[in-house]
């Protein structure tokens, strides 16, 4: 399986990476969004093995680079091409392959706040940056995600990376992190999972367990797992905690699809 590259804007950093499971039907999709502390130091290259390891596992896997701080990204161009990423599926070529009523967004630390965000696109209001989406999630997963920017920016994770990806303090720019914060835009009737390294000291656990209380508190659920590790054993795709977010999705479609398998 060969991954195979499209442009979703005109900067050299908006493209995608589409890889297709083995068979020929329409399968469930999985968008892998990297982390990085949204910062251009890092790139679609963490976020390639995990797509081919989704791919392998029968699903139908999209790698998404986009705009970040340092090279045309931040507030709101990182949003905005995320939006546009996943609002691209329908017009790729091999989108006959995509099951777009069963997409679901994976990412990890900063990526895994963007996947919470793209996962509460329908809750924006609509002039807001990434509203009225035209590809809805059906499914999340969060590993070790930066899901309450407010508290990440009080504790200056990242030497200060919600306040470059925002451009802004808490108290400066309100509208901005009311928009951008996972923990306010908590979906309805999106399967959710965080996993979260009990030993993380980049991005702390609590991050996961207050986005699960966010969603609690207007009668939602998140599957929160703490698992032994650092903040990178997450994304290791021969690791254990990696398999138990591929087999999640694996099953979670499995039961969509009423059991059918997915392949290998």
């Amino acid at each position: 399986m060969s991954a195979v590259r499209t442009a979703y804007g005109p900067h050299p950093d908006q493209f995608l990476e589409l890889t297709l499971p083995a068979g020929t039907g329409p399968a469930p999709v999985a968008v892998v969004l990297h982390g990085g502390f949204w910062r251009a130091a890092y790139g679609v290259e963490l976020a390639r093995p995990l797509a081919a390891d989704l791919a392998e596992a029968g699903l139908a896997a999209v790698a998404v680079e986009y705009r970040r701080v340092g090279a045309g990204g931040g507030w709101p161009a990182t949003l905005e091409d995320v939006a546009a990423a996943l609002d691209a599926l329908p017009d790729l070529a091999g989108a006959d392959r995509l099951d777009l009523s069963d997409v679901a967004v994976v990412g990890h630390s900063a990526g895994g706040h963007l996947a919470a965000w793209a996962a509460g696109r329908s809750r924006l209001p609509g002039e807001a940056p990434g509203a009225r989406p035209r590809v809805r999630v059906a499914a999340a997963v969060l590993q070790a995600g930066v899901l309450d920017l407010e508290r990440a920016a009080a504790q200056r994770l990242g030497d200060g990376a919600v306040q470059d990806l925002l451009g802004a303090e808490p108290a400066d720019a309100p509208e901005r992190y009311a928009t951008a914060d996972p923990v306010r835009l908590v979906p309805t009737g999106v399967d959710l999972l965080c996993v979260h390294g009990t030993g993380d000291d980049v991005v702390p656990a609590e991050q996961s367990t207050r986005y699960a209380a966010a969603a609690a508190a207007q009668g939602g659920a998140v599957d929160v797992r703490l698992v032994p590790g650092d903040h990178m054993v997450l994304i290791d795709p021969a690791g254990e905690p990696w398999a138990l977010a591929r087999n999640w999705l694996r099953s979670r479609a499995e039961g969509v699809r009423g059991g059918s398998t997915l392949g290998p």
